[in-house]
């Protein structure tokens, strides 16, 4: 019962503000995505797509954390 409680407050919690230092993690998943581009011209294609996965999941799961410091 307490995992469901959990997952029921991080689906609340994604569309409240995200901390300023999970978006800048976020944002930094977002570049490795971006970096992923050009290893997978270079001929790396499993690791471009790795790391274009990670980047873009990576992102989505920053915007379930949140400050509320509020027990329940």
């Amino acid at each position: 019962m307490e995992i469901l409680k959990n997952i029921a407050k991080m689906k609340k919690n994604y569309w409240h503000p995200t901390p300023k230092k999970w978006r800048k993690f976020g944002d930094a998943l977002l570049g490795v995505a971006l970096m992923g581009i050009p290893a997978d011209l270079a001929g790396y294609k499993w690791v471009g797509i790795t790391m274009f996965i990670i980047g873009i999941v990576g992102k989505f799961i920053t915007n379930f954390f949140t400050e509320d410091s509020t027990p329940e």
